[in-house]
């Protein structure tokens, strides 16, 4: 058996070598699944980074308008949403869910 494993010593210590650096290929750290993972999760980064430009943009926009020269129909259309103003003489419709206007 020595005397095999003698004659065979390169095959041995060659495959050990080639299933070591097949396995961390595959599944190193810097592997090829772990690359996988990191681009699905850069992917999903660059998503979410443009969505919160977006809101961040959103925001300054409405900043914008509150600011020292503030938009008025902006106002009115904040007051109309969150407090439900109206004017003299205007009529306000409430539909609820699931119910038809006359």
């Amino acid at each position: 058996m020595i005397a095999a494993i003698k004659n065979n010593f390169l095959i041995i210590i060659g495959t050990f070598l080639f299933l070591y650096f097949f396995f961390n290929l595959l599944d190193g750290e810097r592997g090829l699944i772990s690359l996988i993972k990191k681009e699905n999760l850069l992917k999903q980064l660059k998503l979410k980074e443009n969505n919160l430009e977006k809101n961040i943009s959103d925001l300054e926009f409405k900043n914008f308008l509150l600011s020292d020269n503030f938009d008025t129909d902006y106002i009115e259309i904040l007051l109309r949403e969150n407090f439900v103003y109206t004017k003299k003489d205007e009529t306000i419709y409430i539909l609820k869910k699931n119910e038809k206007s006359n």
